[in-house]
């Protein structure tokens, strides 16, 4: 269904008083007044609609450049866009004209006859389903309105929409009244408010109410259009010849909103040589070049130069992962692989609609409405949409989309919402898809005989569940939001929640674009409301928060000692018996430290770190260590040991990396390296090589805090491994 189109043009009171700050604003009236401006149109160009046409009208300009030309009482007034489709080009036009004037020369009702006189050459007889005029001025200065009735009335002869809105005009339903008004202003402000009413769909309004309207995100209208057309089948058509077939169209129901998608440009700037790529992305005056991707193939290959030798895109073939090897399947094959199917949605089955569980509700969700125009279709699917909403049952059926795609398992689950019905699908998930986890209960614990203990340490008792209940009826949302009747009613219901990436992006977005220097503005209150509870709510259930931590003994976690080659190591919590555990081990025992055992290696060196106080002995545990991980790898068959040493050299890197010391780690593992590419350990090793590289058990940067890595160091070090093979 094609989408309507819309003209809209913007009738902006450009005078030296819309220049002034007024009412303790830091901003003047026309950069408060554009920024309504630039919101609505900036709103717009973002659909890359081109049905959505704009164009801009200034009254009290310092010159005069109008479809009009030249007439008597139409001075001062400039045609800044005309209508049609807004591209950057024309924002950058825009942003530079709009300035205030040096001039009161001008007539706003003079300047309203002109948009309407743009609006009606440019729609002629062709059929829009939105033709608007838009006025935004301060109301200060002189006007005409003697032509005001035979205005309106050609506003009504041509179906326009007018919209006036004003700079601190009163407005009753937003509750503002403006202090103090001018006698002229106050004058040609019951001039437009006149005028408004005198136009079938005019409207009138403060420009704060028209901002604050804007705060709430207007979710992007989508056009209805037929995903799948074919046949909803109960039994085999081929077979039977009382098979139920239905003809039905599928549309998109729900889906997730994207976010706004960023490609790879260059920035323009004094070392940028040669024009840029322009589109309908990127343009010569946006200052940015766009960047062409082009990728190459290659093979290893010793009688190439470099090694390595290109190959063309239509050599290639799939590899599907089995184990550690690849196997190849070639186009022509494909074919076989394939499921040989017809577009169709077949029923296989009906279930209880209390029995599914809705966490199996996988995708989006589509609609299916019999075939337009087809009767007996239409009352055979309502026969089996109220079937089903009667006897309380979802429909299961296999779906195939389009010839020779794979199959899918779908719920369809009847709908129904203002005289109109239909079924909603959502895909089912296979066996394969499902993730069972089983996790210990709650409310008991179970020892290792099979004992249930209801009082244990790590289970609440009477008192802390008493106090936490408080809590979570003192928190209640259910009913703290307000209803449409002024009572209690549901909170952050789905129309008052927006996606915050969505419409954050898509705001600093529109900000930039309407002004590149200026600072990205906060997020909107809209977008931020529900992102914490309400501050009603906590302050009330305070007190009672309180008995839950009480109830609960809460402590706070002390800070985790930062270590340093264990030259900055806090002393350890003294225990709570007074002995010193630590001290009594090393006490009964004269021998030097012992080696660290292959069976028990990893326990072994946490133990031996723990009890280690200069790098000097940190660098002997490693060794230590290093040698029990190497000889997992020399008495390897095959690649048996190949898991543990992988675990050991985890373990290693991360307690060494505690201690802030890389260049232990980096010297270890660098031998390490050059023993597996000699073959030191035990012969052909590339496979450990490739588990190193998966892992990332790369070096760590020289002089970065803990928990820093440089994806383009571990990057090298594989590369450095795969050239030493």
């Amino acid at each position: 269904m094609a989408t309507p189109k819309e003209a809209t043009v913007f009738v902006l009171d450009i005078s030296p008083s819309m220049g002034s700050t007024h009412h303790g604003r830091s901003e003047t009236d026309l950069t408060w007044a554009m920024s309504y401006v630039w919101e609505r149109i900036t709103a717009v160009v973002e659909t890359e609609r081109k049905t959505l046409e704009i164009g801009v009208l200034a009254v009290k300009a310092d010159e005069t450049q109008h479809m009009l030309g030249e007439m008597e009482g139409y001075e001062g007034i400039v045609e800044v866009h005309p209508v049609k489709q807004v591209l950057m080009e024309g924002l950058a036009h825009i942003r530079e004209t709009i300035w205030p004037s040096s001039t009161q020369n001008g007539d706003i009702f003079s300047a309203l006859v002109v948009a309407v006189s743009m609006i009606t050459k440019h729609c002629g007889k062709r059929k829009y389903g939105e033709k608007v005029v838009t006025l935004i001025t301060n109301g200060r200065g002189e006007m005409d309105d003697d032509d005001m009735a035979s205005l309106a009335k050609k506003i009504n002869k041509e179906g326009i929409r007018l919209n006036i809105i004003g700079v601190d005009f009163d407005d009753p339903d937003f509750g503002y009244k403006e202090e103090s008004k001018p006698a002229q202003k106050a004058q040609n402000e019951a001039s437009l408010r006149q005028l408004a009413q005198s136009v079938e769909k005019g409207s009138f309004r403060t420009l704060a109410s028209a901002i604050a309207n804007l705060a709430n995100p207007i979710p992007k209208a989508k056009g209805a259009a037929v995903n799948f057309r074919g046949v909803l089948r109960l039994g085999n058509s081929d077979v039977y010849d009382d098979a139920l077939m239905i003809e039905i169209e599928r549309y998109l129901r729900t889906t997730a909103a994207p976010a706004p998608t960023a490609s790879s440009v260059v920035v323009k700037g004094k070392g940028t040589q040669g024009g840029s790529l322009a589109s309908s992305a990127t343009v010569e005056s946006a200052g940015v070049s766009a960047v062409t991707n082009a990728r190459t193939y290659t093979i290893q290959d010793p009688d190439a130069p470099g090694g390595k030798r290109d190959v063309e895109r239509d050599d290639l073939a799939k590899g599907y992962t089995y184990g550690r090897t690849a196997v190849p399947i070639e186009g022509s094959d494909e074919n076989v692989v394939k499921l040989d199917t017809m577009p169709v949605y077949d029923l296989v089955g009906f279930i209880a609609a209390e029995k599914h569980p809705r966490y199996l509700n996988m995708t989006n969700s589509n609609l299916l409405i019999p075939q337009r125009g087809n009767d007996k279709a239409a009352l055979a699917l309502s026969s089996l949409i109220r079937a089903l909403d009667e006897l309380k049952l979802y429909a299961v059926a296999r779906f195939v989309k389009r010839a020779g795609a794979d199959p899918r398992m779908v719920l369809l689950a009847p709908f129904f919402e203002q005289g109109f019905e239909g079924l909603v699908d959502v895909e089912l998930p296979f066996a394969e898809d499902v993730r069972s986890y089983t996790f210990p209960p709650l409310d008991r614990v179970v020892t290792v005989k099979g004992e249930t203990l209801a009082q244990h340490r790590n289970l609440p008792d009477v008192m802390l569940m008493k106090a936490m209940g408080a809590y979570i009826d003192g928190m209640d949302l259910s009913e703290f939001g307000t209803g449409p009747d002024g009572r209690p009613g549901e909170y952050a219901t789905v129309y008052e929640t927006f996606s915050m990436k969505a419409h954050r992006l898509s705001h600093a977005i529109r900000t930039r674009v309407a002004d590149p220097q200026a600072p990205l503005p906060p997020p909107l209150p809209v977008l931020t409301r529900f992102a914490h509870p309400p501050e009603e709510l906590l302050a009330k259930n305070k007190g009672v928060l309180e008995r839950v931590i009480q109830a609960a003994n809460v402590k706070k976690v002390p800070p985790k000692a930062k270590l340093r080659g264990g030259r900055n190591r806090a002393p350890p919590e003294k225990p709570l018996s007074g002995l010193d555990v630590d001290a009594l081990l090393r006490s009964g025992s004269a021998e030097p430290r012992r080696g660290i055992s292959a069976s028990n290696a990893i326990p072994e060196f946490k133990q031996l770190l723990e009890r280690t106080e200069d790098l000097d002995g940190v660098r002997d545990v490693v060794r230590q260590f290093g040698e029990v991980a190497e000889g997992y790898v020399r008495d390897s068959t095959g690649d048996s040991g190949y898991a543990r040493a992988i675990e050991a050299l985890r373990v290693m890197r991360e307690k060494v990396e505690e201690f802030e010391e890389p260049g232990i780690w980096n010297t270890w593992i660098t031998g390490f390296n050059k023993k597996l590419a000699g073959g030191d350990l035990g012969g052909d090793r590339r496979e450990m090589v490739y588990l190193l590289k998966v892992n990332r058990l790369g070096e760590l940067e020289e002089g970065v805090e803990t928990g820093e890595k440089e994806a383009d160091g571990e990057e090298a070090e594989g590369e450095e491994t795969e050239d030493e093979l």
